[in-house]
Formats: structure tokens, C-alpha cells, sequence
């Protein structure tokens, strides 16, 4: 094996054949006779396997013996045009080196079927599935084409803390930072913990967004986007929610909000489009292993002009379809994924972007429209996914902003910082929110947003 460069599986199957090559994976599979054994290697580098031939007169029994599903090894040998179908070259093997083996009587991985359920059980194991190697790639390849959009565009990337004294959604489900002792809390006179003693010498918490700090970088840098991780401490057991996980958040000086629906429609189709291009084995596998109509269904969001349509507009088609929703509808409740589906899947049949919320259902910081009920607020509603962005044009008027601040009873003390981009030098300006695993969903066709991170964090559940 000396000197021999190590290729990639994904590299070796696009090779001549006629040449010595050295390859290293993990095997998926052994197979064979008394005369020859085939072994399929994968490295991680693509959906497909490598096939080694390994001529078993050349090799001690031993040595095949350890070569099971799961083991970890090296091959050198002569790729050779295939006789088989399915891949165009294999290897001839000359000599294999185990790195690892893996007992067959414990491996969990075997060549079998396993549910997705039991997978995220051995979520530090499930990468070496084909479907789980498919996710991460594209999972990468979705953060990738994220700062390449916004990079092309003349956006800047801001850093917004991850430790906040602030609540950006006003909802309250946020999880606590402190170094006080848990068994010997300090009190103030009146009872109260006494948070002056702690770390930051104050309430701290895990973020819920970023977007506070990301409009005070678009008061300064014109177009900003963050890329983070972001908490939610919501007792949500459901298959579209996880207490952390990923958001991007472009904020952008002088939008308004049809500029901000425009990017929003921009950004989406660039990021599907990037994965119909780059993603095409993995895309294929999950696709027929998963979701048949899934690539139909990101080809058609890249060829369609997404639907604008106001919140009213909205109640008043969802009350006039005749459905029975688990939810009713009347003006001014808050949409529930099946109301958005309804729009999206059975009446429109395309993407929707819903705008002019009312107020009392959405965030303070919205630009309030003249009618003084509803808002600049604006969603892009998907295919079996409901919400995917949320967003809106802000509010500017520093008057408004802190009328709304003591309607819903919030602290100005907290929100000072904030209020401070509206008393000097306000100006118009939008963002919206994407959450990258709603995203993946998406692009993937999984149905549970837990297996599209890695390691899922929900309630009652924080292993590996």
C-alpha cells in the first residue's frame, strides 16, 4: 500500500480503468462463493459503494473471515471495468489491511431494513446509513449555497450572541444560563433568586433569534445574515419541532416588504435549485426510497412564481373550502399547519406567501399598517411543510415600537439597546427567518425534522 494516494470512493467511480488505486471505507456488505468474495466499501463521499473483488485463493481465511458489515479497511488493487451492473469500474484486489473490526453479533447496522425510529436510537451510528449519508451530505451542501447566496449578494455575516438577556420573540419558552448553585440559590430580601450574583450578573438564556442584533448590523452594514443555532425550550413532541436547531436571518436596510418577499422567493428557489444540481445521487436515492414525488416537487417550486396573498384574503378561502379543521378558522386566529397546507397543497397547489397578519397574533417589532390591525408580517407557506420563512418589514417609528412594547407589557429597560437604532438615524428596513432543518425537510422529503440534524435535541431526550 506504500505509496499509493488514498482516492475517494466518489473520485474512483468516475476513473479510467487500468490503474492501481488505493481505497479506504467502511464495508456495507460481504458476499461470494468459495471462489471469490464481493465486498461493498463506502467512505462516506457519495450514496455509491466501490465493489472489491477479492479473489479468495489470494487472501488468508482469516483475513475474509474479519471482514464483515461494519469493519473498517483498506484496499489496493487494479480498477477493472465491471462486470456487474450498477457501477461502470470495481477493484481487483491485491492486498487488504483491517483497521477496524466490527462483531456482527453487536453491530446494529446489518444488511436489513431498520425504521427510521429505531435509528435515532444510534444516532452516533446512523451517518453510515445510506439515508443518513445522504442527509448530512445534502445538509452541507445546503449551509454551503446559504453563504454563497448572500456572499454573491454583498451581504455580510454577523456573529449574534448565543447568550441573551433578551426575549426577540416575546414568548418566554427559553432556557436558562446560570452558574448558581442549584442547591444553595442566593436570594434577595423579598425571596427572589438573586441573579446579580450570577455569571453575567443578570438573567441569561440560550437565544431564540438572532434578529435583534442582526437589524442593529443592518443599521450600520445595510445588508447583514446570521447562521446559527437557536433555542426553544417548547414542550413541542412533534415531528417539526426541536429545542435546538438552525436559523438563518438576513436583515436588510431600506427593504420594504415587498422587497423582503422578493428576496425571501429569491433565496428559496436559488437554495433548491443549488440541490437539484449538486445533490443528484442523493436526491435520487431518497427519492425513490422515500418520497416519489419529491424531486417533481423541487423542480416545481423552482419553475413557479410563488402566490401572494394577504391574511385575509387567506380566512376567507379557508372558510368558504367546506373543509372540517381539526382548528376552525375565523379572522384573527393564528394559521395551524393545516390551514397553511389547505392554501398551499389543495387550493393554490404552489407556494403562498401570506402577508398583513394581525397584529395581536404576531411579534412587537412588525411595521403596523395604517388600519391599525394588521401588520407587515409575511410567511412563505410550502408543500407539506406549512411555515418554512417567516419574516416582516420593522417597525421604524421608535412611537409605535414603544407603544406596542407597553401594550404587551414588555420590558423597556431589556430593549433599550434596540429602541436606540429607531431615535438615531431610523430607517425602513425587513428581514425574515429560515429554519434550515424545516429547509431540509424540504429538500430531503423525511417527515420528522429529527432526522435531518444530526444529533436531535427534543424534550426528554439530549443524548450523544
Amino acid at each position: 500500500m506504500e505509496g499509493l494516494t488514498r482516492r475517494k470512493v466518489k473520485e474512483l467511480l468516475k476513473l479510467a480503468p487500468g490503474q492501481k488505486v488505493l481505497a479506504k471505507g467502511w464495508v456495507r456488505t460481504k458476499r461470494g462463493n468459495k471462489n471469490v468474495a464481493f465486498i461493498a466499501l463506502n467512505d462516506g463521499s457519495t450514496i455509491n459503494n466501490i465493489q472489491i473483488v477479492a479473489d479468495v485463493a489470494k487472501f488468508e481465511e482469516e483475513l475474509l473471515k474479519r471482514i464483515t458489515t461494519g469493519a473498517c479497511i483498506a484496499v489496493t488493487g487494479d480498477l477493472v471495468e465491471s462486470m456487474g451492473s450498477g457501477q461502470a469500474v470495481e477493484i481487483q484486489a491485491d492486498a487488504i489491511r483491517i483497521y477496524g473490526e466490527a462483531d456482527p453479533n453487536t453491530y446494529p447496522l446489518q444488511k436489513k431494513g431498520h425504521t427510521l425510529e429505531f435509528l435515532r436510537t444510534i444516532a452516533h451510528l446512523r451517518p453510515r446509513t445510506n439515508t443518513f449519508g445522504a442527509v448530512l451530505r445534502i445538509r452541507h451542501a445546503m449551509a454551503f449555497a446559504i453563504h454563497k447566496y448572500f456572499n454573491d449578494k454583498g451581504f455580510v455575516y454577523l456573529h449574534t450572541p448565543i447568550i441573551t438577556a433578551s426575549d426577540c420573540e416575546g414568548a418566554g419558552d427559553m432556557f436558562q444560563v446560570t452558574t448558581l448553585d442549584m442547591n444553595n440559590l442566593p436570594r434577595t430580601e423579598n425571596g427572589d433568586i438573586d441573579y446579580s450574583q450570577d455569571f453575567f450578573g443578570r438573567h441569561t438564556s440560550l437565544t431564540v433569534s438572532g434578529q435583534l442584533e442582526g437589524e442593529l448590523g443592518a443599521m450600520a452594514l445595510g445588508e447583514i445574515y446570521t447562521f446559527g443555532p437557536t433555542f426553544r425550550a417548547e414542550n413541542s413532541n412533534t415531528p417539526r419541532h426541536l429545542a435546538e436547531f438552525w436559523m438563518i436571518e438576513p436583515e436588510m436596510a431600506f427593504y420594504e416588504i415587498g422587497d423582503n418577499m422578493d428576496l425571501a422567493e429569491d433565496f428559496i428557489k436559488y437554495l433548491v435549485r443549488y440541490a437539484l444540481d449538486n445533490c443528484t445521487d442523493d436526491l435520487k436515492f431518497l427519492n425513490d426510497m422515500f418520497d416519489k414525488e419529491l424531486i417533481g416537487r423541487l423542480e416545481s417550486v423552482v419553475n413557479t412564481e410563488f402566490v401572494r396573498l394577504t391574511y385575509t384574503e387567506g380566512i376567507r378561502i379557508l372558510e368558504a373550502s367546506g373543509e372540517k379543521f381539526e382548528f376552525p378558522v375565523s379572522w384573527g386566529v393564528d394559521l395551524q399547519s393545516e390551514h397553511e397546507r389547505y392554501l398551499v397543497e389543495r387550493h393554490f397547489r404552489k407556494p403562498v406567501i401570506m402577508t398583513d397578519y394581525p397584529k395581536d397574533i404576531k411579534a412587537f417589532y412588525m411595521k403596523q399598517n395604517d388600519d391599525g390591525k394588521t401588520v407587515r408580517g409575511m410567511d412563505v407557506l410550502f408543500p407539506k411543510i406549512g411555515e418554512i420563512i417567516g419574516g416582516s418589514e420593522r417597525e421604524a417609528s421608535l412611537e409605535k415600537l414603544e407603544a406596542r412594547i407597553d401594550e404587551l407589557g414588555m420590558s423597556h429597560e431589556t430593549l433599550e439597546w434596540y429602541l436606540d437604532t429607531r431615535r438615531f438615524g431610523a430607517a425602513p428596513h425587513s428581514g425574515f427567518g429560515l429554519g434550515f432543518e424545516r429547509l431540509l425537510l424540504f429538500v430531503t422529503g423525511m417527515g420528522n425534522i429529527r432526522d435531518v440534524i444530526p444529533f436531535p435535541r427534543t424534550p426528554k431526550s439530549a443524548e450523544f
